[in-house]
């Protein structure tokens, strides 16, 4: 029974079977503040009525005692429904071909249960993933969770109320709870009513159910505002009536094959007539036909003046009928088109193109978010929005090393001319030439409010004088921090797309991004792509390296910043990053090790004669260590800091180790994973990637890795633990082999200050990759100390002197006699 589901998702995975004990998916398993607490949410921008706006669920608490209410007369509970409470639901009726439909709905919390061994799993995850945010998706069994969010994500790509409803039921195993019924109507009566069109350089407010438009032309504010239409197909109310916009003529690029390679593979062609067979299967059970009734529909607008947008927008969010932004690009003829189309031998990936067609289904552009593994071509994704709109388009990225990336793919994918792409960094501030152009900046040039240069003051009231077409975000998780959400409104572009791998932040501000930017289009399965050999598949393992006796005496006496440096110091992790480096490297594997401690990271790199990259190191240095890991067969380990994380593109990488992490971060777990992740050119049947995260037993650390796995574990990975590596006492020049070496790493450690324990910034602070140390500008910080380090006591020490030699030192000493000379005549 459906009860029996809540305990089978608490779930911990091994390379083998599932422990239900390990994991609970309770609302305070996984927390989103950085001091690992329960905290309270901020108040939602939009409002919900009859429901409390800091939780997206809490619309269905307000209507638990209905779950009750629907529990029939006839009901008699058995033996052990005491032991389930409220989660017992046993009462709710198997339909009778229930063995057929894949869903179970928790009338409680919105939970949706979906067996992904049903053969209508798959149509099945592209509904679930419009209606309802992914909670957790391993092999068998999926579970989602309705949310205001998600649902207001599924009327913006067009679904009615009545759509989720009644395919929702076709689905489910049990008829639909009326609570979630409820709560699915109160959310999508006022979402997606309303949008905000530009379309032959006009803005119209614009509504498929007129009665709406009346209700906000009443409005004394709205009303107000409204101008006179000069259409001809105008209603007795003066609104403007017309078709409703249909996807038509409009190809998105790189979604056709070409008539050279057609029927050259065969197994792809299989896996689409299985693909139709599951379609047929889906339509069947789902009642759903193909109709295409787009042409019947029709579509109302009165239109407003541009210098009335922000004021229409404030509006209807306070009277909770939130605006979605639409872009009908093709009727825009006052922004220059720009000359780019993809180059006709790219060709994109079916799940690429389920992604963008969330975005164009209706031949406008919407703003959203596109979630897609790391390594799954999310650049691309982009750029084939970009060769679609085929307007002129600014590019913001976390670092400079991903902006020169982004230049690249652009050329290397696209049409577009050199001269018409723009680089804005540090180090370079040009304009294209044309009148309709390419631009690619960082999020820290364009938000930077600090005093400009000349040319770089120039370049961004270049970028703030002209209207954009389409702005990409890459790692778009950065953009609800404080000094990164200014960018949104500092940059005038008619369409937002988002793109990151991991909608997760440790605070409670991803929720922002939705009115930021515009609600989730699209989120791939991190398991199927791999699969089907999209990404690579990676085996993960927790690597426990126990405290030696010495560092775990000092670490039980020492602060929390003193324990944090000895437990990444711990010559136990040396010696088995120094053994899987040496393993993986007579594998042919090209290694990068993380940590987020720039002093440990030059500890390890130094000690085992490795390059390292981290915050000050020059940016040519970098280019040039990163080559010569792509290149050179002798530089086959690489170790980078925290500005490694996102972005940098190392396809040649096929193992990771983790050696210090940023605490207990989820995303940063996710965004490392996704260096490996890359599709190989060894990926050939029964080969993997390798994800190593090394932890020092019995301490904190091992705490903050079970919270970083979680993100993972909901993709799908099971984290193998390995207690002991198997002949690493044999290693020849093994480090810190003797207890004498232990016990001088152990004073070197004690004798460090607490900066030393300290984690290098990362870019959703600052972009520090590619500024280099020669930009680096001295300022004052403020931290948490002791009076020992305001004295300077911590990195000294108590050395005993001969008393008697102090006499000696008082004696005057032997000077020339020019130097005598000299104080004489002073005097």
């Amino acid at each position: 029974m459906l009860r029996s589901k809540r305990d089978a998702s608490k779930r911990r995975f091994d390379d083998v079977n599932l422990d239900s004990d390990s994991f609970s998916d309770s609302n305070d398993s996984y927390s989103d503040d950085e001091t690992y607490e329960k905290v309270p949410q901020t108040r939602l921008k939009i409002k919900m009525k009859e429901q409390d706006p800091g939780d997206a669920t809490s619309g269905l608490d307000t209507k638990v005692h209905s779950t009750y209410s629907e529990i029939p007369d006839d009901y008699v509970p058995d033996s052990v429904s005491n032991i389930f409470g409220k989660h017992d639901f046993s009462y709710l009726k198997l339909k009778p071909d229930h063995a057929a439909r894949p869903l179970w709905i928790n009338p409680e919390d919105g939970r949706i249960i979906l067996e992904s061994f049903s053969p209508l799993a798959e149509q099945a995850q592209d509904f679930l993933v419009t209606i309802a945010e992914p909670i957790s998706r391993p092999s068998h069994i999926h579970e989602y969770r309705i949310t205001t969010y998600s649902l207001y994500a599924a009327v913006s790509v067009g679904l009615e109320t009545s759509d989720i409803i009644s395919v929702l039921n076709r689905l489910s195993k049990v008829p639909v709870p009326k609570s979630i019924i409820n709560f699915i109507h109160s959310c999508t009566k006022s979402y997606g009513k309303v949008k905000l069109v530009l379309k032959h350089n006009r803005y119209f407010v614009e509504s498929s159910q007129a009665d709406v438009l009346q209700m906000l032309l009443k409005d004394p504010v709205i009303g107000a505002l409204r101008l006179e239409a000069s259409e001809q197909s105008t209603t007795g109310s003066g609104l403007v009536t017309e078709s409703a916009p249909k996807m038509g003529d409009l190809k998105i690029p790189g979604t056709e094959k070409p008539k050279e390679e057609e029927g050259k593979d065969g197994e792809r062609d299989g896996e689409k007539k299985a693909d139709e067979d599951a379609e047929d299967i889906f339509s069947h059970v789902v009642g759903i036909e193909n109709d295409d009734d787009d042409d019947l529909d029709a579509v109302h607008s009165f239109e407003i003046a541009p210098d009335s947008v922000e004021t229409v927008k404030k509006r209807c969010q306070e009277i909770d009928y939130p605006v979605l932004e639409e872009y009908d690009f093709r009727n825009d003829h006052g922004n220059p088109d720009l000359d780019i189309d993809l180059k006709s031998s790219t060709q994109i990936r079916p799940y690429q193109e389920k992604s963008l067609s969330k975005m164009f289904g209706n031949g406008r552009a919407r703003s959203g978010i596109i979630v897609l593994p790391c390594g799954a071509g999310k650049t691309l994704v982009g750029i084939t929005a970009a060769c679609t709109i085929r307007k002129s388009v600014i590019v913001l990225c976390t670092s400079s090393v991903s902006v020169m990336q982004w230049r690249q793919q652009f050329l290397q994918w696209c049409t577009i001319q050199p001269e018409n792409v723009a680089v804005f960094t540090s180090e370079s501030k040009e304009k294209f030439s044309g009148d309709a152009g390419l631009v690619v900046s960082t999020y820290s040039m364009v938000a930077n409010t600090r005093n400009r240069s000349h040319d770089s003051q120039k370049m961004m009231d270049f970028l703030q004088s002209r209207e954009w077409g389409f702005i990409i975000l890459d790692e778009v998780h950065v953009v609800p921090a404080a000094m990164f959400r200014k960018v949104v409104t500092n940059i005038a572009a008619h369409a937002k797309l988002g793109l990151t791998a991991t909608l997760v932040r440790e605070d409670d501000k991803i929720d922002d991004l939705n009115f930021l930017i515009g609600p989730k289009l699209y989120e791939a399965n991190w398991m199927d792509l791999a699969q089907k050999g999209h990404i690579a598949n990676v085996q993960c393992a927790e690597v426990w390296c126990p405290m030696t006796s010495e560092f775990y005496q000092e670490y039980l006496k020492e602060n929390a910043r003193k324990r944090m440096l000895l437990y990444i110091m711990n010559p136990s992790k040396f010696q088995a990053a120094q053994f899987l480096i040496n393993y993986h490297e007579k594998r042919g594997d090209k290694i990068i090790v993380f940590s987020d401690n720039v002093h440990a990271l030059k500890a390890y790199a130094l000690k085992l004669g490795k390059f390292f990259i981290f915050g000050g190191t020059p940016q040519q240095e970098r280019m040039k260590i990163l080559k010569n890991f792509q290149y050179n067969d002798q530089v086959n380990t690489i170790f980078l800091s925290k500005v490694g994380d996102t972005s940098i593109d190392l396809p040649e990488a096929t193992c990771l180790i983790q050696i210090s992490s940023h605490y207990g971060s989820r995303r940063q777990e996710a965004q490392r994973l996704g260096r490996i992740l890359r599709a190989k050119r060894r990926n050939d049947e029964g080969f993997n990637a390798f994800f190593y995260s090394l932890v020092s037993k019995d301490t904190q650390e091992m705490y903050y890795s079970t919270k970083r796995q979680a993100f993972l574990v909901d993709q799908g990975y099971a984290f193998k633990v390995i207690t002991h590596l198997h002949g690493m006492e044999n290693l020849p020049d093994l480090a810190y082999a003797s207890a004498r070496e232990r016990r001088e790493l152990l004073q070197e450690v004690l004798l460090q200050n607490e900066d030393a324990a300290t984690l290098e910034e990362g870019d959703n602070a600052d972009s520090f990759v590619g500024r280099g140390s020669s930009n680096k500008r001295g300022s004052a910080k403020r931290t948490t100390g002791s009076l020992a380090s305001l004295a300077g006591g911590e990195d000294m020490a108590y050395i005993e002197t001969n008393k008697n030699r102090n006499k000696d030192l008082r004696k005057p000493s032997k000077q020339s006699a020019f130097v005598k000379k000299l104080y004489s005549g002073k005097r």
